[in-house]
């Protein structure tokens, strides 16, 4: 699969901090009292990694897996993507986070503060039952009030980023190769917001660099200071499934409880 925002096994994820902003409003009553009935502190790296979903958590029929960190202590591989449409560059950072300091791609400018955690923990969820619903997910946890700035800074991407083009260095066994150009479009998907989130968005982000669209689902959740993601990944006219409700859901209850703890 192509250097692009969509390959896994690395989430939209990543790191996923995409557009939560756009119609990610906490629903009245249930999951938004839950979400304020105690303030959520910020987890260490060591502390998100141990609150992703496991097997046990899900039940029978689901294998999760615990991908090599992303961004956090031990730091990113590979090299920056870069939007042509500056507004755009946050949501690029946030599903192919960046490099980290000295290691980005040259001209690829500076990484907006707010869209880098201090510490990300990347899983896969295999579903024996639909492989084609296989999930890539990750935790991104963030200082202060970073992810909810994230999430206003993120307002409005479905316009101007409707339609955009990137350029990314090409992988380490292809390094003769010159930059690897992709046209992307963002849609949006309606989700609900999963009971103890501060919220949620659900898109649609295509990959049309080479002769077959890919297409990556996503639904992004806030949860106190961190930010969670899931995605699946179609390929050609196959529209991806939803991520599913049920690993969404566990794993923004198990993040809370996590953060009250």
């Amino acid at each position: 699969m192509p250097h692009s925002a969509l390959r896994p096994p690395r989430p939209l994820l990543l790191s996923a901090a995409v557009l939560l902003a756009a119609g990610c409003a906490a629903p009245a009553g249930g999951s938004a009292d839950l979400a304020s009935a105690a303030p959520a502190r910020e987890l260490s790296a060591a502390e998100l990694r141990a609150a992703a979903v496991g097997d046990a958590d899900l039940g029978p029929g689901f294998t999760v897996t615990v991908i090599a960190p992303g961004h956090g202590e031990t730091g990113p591989d590979g090299g920056r993507e870069v939007a042509d449409k500056p507004v755009c560059q946050p949501l690029l950072d946030a599903v192919a986070p960046a490099s980290a300091p000295g290691r980005q791609a040259a001209g690829a400018g500076p990484t907006p503060v707010s869209a880098v955690p201090y510490a990300e923990t990347d899983l896969s969820v295999a579903l024996a039952s639909d492989p084609a619903g296989s999930l890539y997910g990750g935790l991104l946890g963030y200082r202060g009030d970073r992810a909810a700035r994230l999430q206003a800074e993120l307002t409005g991407l479905f316009g101007p980023c409707a339609e955009f083009v990137s350029t990314a260095p090409p992988p380490p066994a292809e390094k003769g190769r010159g930059p690897i150009r992709t046209v992307h479009r963002l849609t949006r998907d309606d989700t609900p917001t999963p009971g103890g989130a501060d919220g949620a968005a659900g898109f649609t982000l295509t990959n049309e660099s080479g002769a077959v669209v890919l297409a990556q689902r996503a639904v992004l959740a806030r949860v106190g200071p961190a930010l969670v993601v899931f995605s699946t990944v179609g390929v050609g006219a196959e529209a991806p499934p939803a991520p599913d409700e049920r690993v969404v859901g566990r794993q923004v209850a198990k993040l809370r409880a996590a953060q009250r703890g």
